[in-house]
């Protein structure tokens, strides 16, 4: 069986990328009506442009307008449901409104994790309203979503960011900062680190402060097992992150869903995620309820990968298979990996083998230089990042 890798692009960079490490379908927002109104979304006048590049490849695209509608956008709401038609495969939603569009127009949906189906006659319910599938609530274990899958096109997250609200229904950031996560404008106050006080201000010490930043979803351990439940799509979360990290994770799922893989293998997958962006990683609800170890003891990520701004392509020179770069800052120095980035290509991670200047070969390179580097193809104004480890960091 074709199990589909739904992944998440907030950029051509990232979209080309998910596309190159086998995406079976992307899923993206507009400037408005989406939960990650923090991300760098598309805007309408984008998705013809995207439709033409995933048709190309045999991908499917899906446009999440899945954030609460008030009596006062409804109107524009179906202003952009009527201008989106046709150039998207499927609507992510929940709002029966928004549903009520889709049907109206003749756009097929798919209800969001944001509706919380968590029982298979709530599954039933909106399929009965025309929903092609659902994606189920977080809170579930996999003998749940066995039971729902029977009848059902079940799509769940398989790897990503978890909210400690879980599903997302979440007024914190609200309360705090009148900022709503349901509006997509969450300013993560659950990541921060917290000191409990009680009414006589007596405070606790904890050992991890960081009691509401919940781990990130891995499910890649277990697999297999999530195959078995009956679900059909495997959506990673991400529309926020980074082109490294798509690529990276699309990877990895792509050839887990393809092949069932050794524990040697499985444990190789994991290394490659923990490269890039990542709070540490946790099982969610598949396999048992979340505890105490399921929460992040960081702030700014585990990865233990980062990528610096080095520099930019400023020619291509095909026959010879090298580019110009000009070094902008920093240094680099053969043995080096470093990613290359633009708008118009997927992400290409290289190792620099060989590097010269007016001809004459040499080991490293400063800011200001000109520099002639053996690279893949690309293109002028492409980015050049040094990837940098941890354990390096100190060092350069």
């Amino acid at each position: 069986m074709k199990y589909e890798l739904l992944a998440p692009v907030g950029n051509f960079s990232m979209l080309h990328s998910a596309i190159d490490a086998g995406a079976d379908a992307v899923y993206l927002g507009l400037d408005e009506f989406t939960m990650r109104q923090g991300a760098k979304n598309f805007s309408i006048r984008n998705l013809a442009k995207i439709q033409t590049i995933c048709k190309s490849k045999n991908v499917s695209v899906f446009l999440t307008l899945n954030a609460i509608v008030y009596d006062t956008e409804i109107k524009r709401m179906e202003d952009v449901i009527k201008k989106v038609k046709n150039k998207i495969d499927a609507i992510i939603c929940w709002d029966p409104a928004v549903i009520g569009l889709c049907n109206k127009y003749e756009i097929p949906f798919h209800i969001s994790t944001q509706a919380s189906i968590s029982n298979q006659k709530a599954s039933e319910f909106y399929k009965k309203l025309g929903a092609q599938r659902v994606i189920l609530a977080r809170e579930l274990s996999l003998k749940q979503i066995k039971k729902i899958a029977k009848n059902n096109f079940v799509e769940c997250f398989a790897h990503g960011a978890m909210c400690v609200a879980i599903s997302g229904r979440c007024f914190m950031s609200q309360f705090t900062h009148n900022s709503s996560a349901n509006k997509g404008t969450c300013t993560h106050p659950c990541r921060r680190a917290w000191t409990i006080t009680d009414n006589e201000n007596n405070q606790l010490k904890l050992e991890n402060s960081r009691v509401m930043s919940a781990k990130d979803l891995c499910t890649l351990p277990f697999i297999e097992k999530m195959k078995s439940a009956g679900i059909k799509s495997f959506k990673i979360e991400g529309r926020n992150r980074s082109s490294e990290y798509v690529s990276t994770v699309v990877r990895i799922y792509r050839r887990a869903l393809d092949n069932k893989l050794s524990t040697k293998e499985i444990l190789e997958g994991i290394s490659e995620l923990k490269k890039v962006y990542n709070r540490g990683f946790s099982s969610g609800f598949y396999i048992r309820p979340p505890t105490s170890d399921d929460f992040s003891f960081t702030e700014n990520g585990e990865q233990e990968e980062y990528k610096q701004f080095t520099g930019r392509v400023e020619k291509y020179w095909q026959k010879a298979g090298s580019a110009t770069v000009r070094i902008m800052a920093g240094n680099l120095k053969t043995g080096d990996e470093i990613y290359l980035i633009s708008k118009g290509q997927a992400i290409k991670r290289v190792t620099i083998s060989t590097m010269e200047i007016d001809g004459k070969p040499l080991n490293k390179c400063k800011k200001g230089e000109l520099v002639g580097i053996k690279l893949p193809k690309c293109s002028k104004g492409t980015d050049v990042y040094l990837i940098k480890r941890k354990a390096l960091i100190q060092e350069r």
